[in-house]
């Protein structure tokens, strides 16, 4: 009974309310930064900052414009929500208009309330309330956006990782989006199935390039990085085929070639959905060989049919997959473009490679407008 009455006394009382009240203050500030939470607190500090631009500006229209109105105004197009928006510039057009009344009109000088100021400030709030009403109807916050297609990168970038491979194998792969951007229409699913002796590694060519297939690459990914080792080997285009099929895109068709490596005997399999062919150099011959498996593009038509092509990597010999962004261009056909790249590769035979997949795509395709991807695989002397 005492410990009960010890709790319900005065003090007890108000550390258990300031402890509700600090998390409640806490959980409101992390989810105003996540972009979760209510925007009234940009919206008091811009309502605050109206009033203060109108006192300068009155003090000195010389060096406080009333053109100045235009950065709470800008800022609320970023911060805030369409509704609290329009509570701002009703604010803001009421100070403009004592700024008109206290400063006199526009004639008697320079520091005046003008008919330009006039339409630059309503030019401001029509396109702040565009990009407000834009993000509304996306249901994406501004604080939360940048760190959304962050994360989207990251998912993408994580996905196309190569698993590790045993002692005697070595594996790349450099990835360029057209334009410099973060985005890219190419990716690579990999996994080691079979009980980690086999090596079944997927490069996709998504059609359209950069941002604009940025999306579909994204939700391609995770599709066939579901797919993989989940189905036969000779399953596998066929159930990416009809999974395309189903999305019935406007552009929804993609190039592919899945390879199927036994990573025991060196023994692989290639099967290609309209991409173009792998490259495998022979070390006794130093000679490097076409490998081109047939099949239609993915998502075009059902019940296609794709046929594999054989071969073997002996010790010393490396095999290339790549996109057609990397050996094709508007001046220049495949078959130039592949020539090319096995002569850039040669320089690399007394490296063994390493580091030699971005410096490819440098050397091959640094200015090419495409997404541009390359997957190299050799096997240690």
């Amino acid at each position: 009974m005492a410990r009960r009455a010890g709790a319900d006394t005065y003090p007890a009382r108000l550390r258990k309310s300031a402890h509700r009240a600090r998390v409640a203050l806490r959980k409101s500030g992390v989810d105003y930064f996540r972009g979760d939470g209510s925007d009234w607190i940009a919206l008091a500090g811009l309502l605050l900052t109206i009033p203060a631009i109108t006192c300068a500006t009155l003090f000195d229209a010389v060096w406080c414009s009333p053109a100045a109105l235009v950065l709470p105004i800008v800022a609320g197009g970023l911060l805030l929500r369409p509704a609290s928006l329009l509570g701002l510039y009703a604010t803001a057009a009421t100070a403009l208009i004592v700024e008109s009344v206290a400063l006199g009109p526009y004639g008697d000088g320079p520091a005046r309330v003008t008919p330009g100021i006039v339409l630059v400030v309503a030019a401001c709030g029509f396109f702040g309330l565009i990009l407000a009403q834009f993000r509304a109807r996306v249901g994406v916050p501004w604080r939360r956006g940048g760190t959304m297609l962050f994360d989207l990168r990251e998912r993408i970038r994580v996905q196309s990782a190569l698993p590790r491979l045993p002692q005697g194998w070595h594996r790349e792969m450099a990835l360029r989006p057209a334009g410099g951007q973060s985005f890219s229409g190419d990716f690579v699913v990999a996994a080691r199935t079979n009980g980690g002796r086999t090596l079944e590694a997927v490069l996709t060519d998504v059609s359209g390039k950069g941002m604009d297939a940025g999306s579909r690459a994204l939700l391609l990914s995770g599709a066939f990085g579901g797919l993989l080792g989940s189905l036969p080997p000779h399953g596998f285009l066929p159930a990416a085929n009809g999974y395309l099929l189903r999305q019935d895109w406007d552009e929804g068709f993609a190039t592919s070639i899945h390879l199927v490596l036994d990573l025991d005997s060196g023994d692989y399999e290639l099967l290609s959905a309209g991409h173009p062919p792998a490259l495998q150099l022979h070390s006794g011959s130093g000679r490097w060989e076409e490998k081109a498996a047939e099949g239609p593009l993915l998502g075009v038509y059902d019940g296609a049919e794709f046929d594999a092509v054989k071969g073997s990597l002996a010790p010393g010999d490396v095999l290339m997959l790549f996109t057609d962004g990397l050996v094709e261009a508007s001046d220049r056909d495949i078959a130039e473009g592949i020539d090319r790249l096995t002569g850039e590769a040669d320089r690399y035979v007394a490296t063994g490679f390493e580091g030699a997949a971005w410096h490819l795509i440098e050397a091959c395709a640094k200015d090419v407008n495409d997404d541009r991807a390359l997957l190299l695989l050799s096997r240690r002397s």
